[in-house]
């Protein structure tokens, strides 16, 4: 039995850009994934995860966000100048 969603809460009121950016975090959210996996997990002989493997695991993630925010921070500080460079060629 399925519960009837309320009014207003279909697919149809999803606008495009939140469809495209909940794709674009999965997208890096999956290679994150896989290039941490890839990198960290190296024995497949037990279920157990070993402590080196957790641990890389958390350092590769948190690298990985580090570097994001940064990389996000500086696009932000050169969007503001060109914004700049361009108010101050249009006086």
């Amino acid at each position: 039995m399925s519960v009837p969603l309320p009014p207003g809460a279909g697919l149809e009121n999803i606008d495009s850009d939140q469809i495209k950016t909940f794709k674009d975090f999965l997208i890096s959210y999956n290679k994150l994934t896989e290039m941490c996996f890839t990198d960290c997990i190296s024995d497949f002989t037990t279920r157990n995860i070993k402590h080196a493997e957790d641990k890389c695991s958390l350092n590769c993630l948190e690298k990985f966000l580090k570097v994001n925010q940064r990389i996000s921070q500086r696009f932000q500080e050169f969007q503001m100048l060109a914004n700049e460079n361009a108010l101050s060629a249009m006086k």
